[in-house]
């Protein structure tokens, strides 16, 4: 049985939450998983439906949304589905709600210079094999400065500061840019990039992408063996 997967976008329409929604539409169909898409947090409603996906893909920017949608997607990933996401659609959603940020694994906070700011971004060698083959590499775009869980496995980095803020009074700090961690049984994967369509066709943003949507969505089926 092929997987499914549900896609949410909307939010802060600066972010194209829905040409990026599409891109991830366009990998998760290349890769035989069928997509169901909505611009509505609606969506989040049926608690029973959430279960029966294979993964969860959240572009939602800033926003609010109820509490018991949240508790319905946190009852979901603890079965064994995956949730994944990029940017300020899965780190920047719900600024009013720790729980969601407690499932994704941070929560944004600052971006030094906004858009535009060239930066490196640095592949750490980890434990995990979904950044295998991919180097180092620049980027020119929002560079996320994170409040992150200390439980996330660090897949890349970028080092701050880049860019003049009160932040530079403090010793150079590596940031974390792409990572996992688990909710209950299932799987979590986020990158920071994906500021806009552009950044996430970027050939090493989309390779890890594809990467981290296929093995978030391959959770449950690891988690009904176990």
């Amino acid at each position: 049985m092929a997987k499914k997967a549900l896609i949410v976008w909307g939010g802060w329409d600066g972010h194209e939450p829905e040409q990026v929604a599409h891109i991830f539409k366009d990998i998760l169909m290349e890769e035989n998983i069928h997509v169901e898409m909505s611009d509505t947090l609606e969506a989040y409603a049926d608690a029973e439906k959430l279960k029966s996906f294979d993964l969860i893909v959240p572009h939602w920017t800033m926003g609010q949304i109820k509490d018991h949608y949240v508790h319905h997607i946190s009852d979901a990933v603890q079965l064994g589905v995956g949730i994944a996401g990029c940017h300020g659609g899965m780190c920047d959603s719900f600024r009013d709600n720790v729980l969601w940020q407690f499932i994704t694994g941070g929560n944004w906070v600052a971006h030094p210079g906004d858009d535009g700011v060239e930066y490196t971004v640095h592949v750490k060698h980890s434990s995990s094999p979904l950044l295998n083959g991919i180097h180092d590499f620049n980027v020119c775009s929002e560079q996320y400065y994170m409040h992150v869980d200390p439980a996330v496995e660090v897949l890349a980095t970028t080092r701050f500061p880049v860019r003049e803020g009160p932040h530079v009074y403090n010793k150079a700090v590596d940031m974390p840019v792409v990572w996992t961690k688990r909710w209950g049984q299932g799987r979590v994967f986020y990158c920071s990039l994906g500021h806009k369509a552009d950044i996430i066709r970027k050939p090493e943003v989309t390779t890890m992408m594809r990467r981290g949507l296929m093995w978030a969505a391959e959770g449950k089926v690891n988690a009904s063996r176990s």
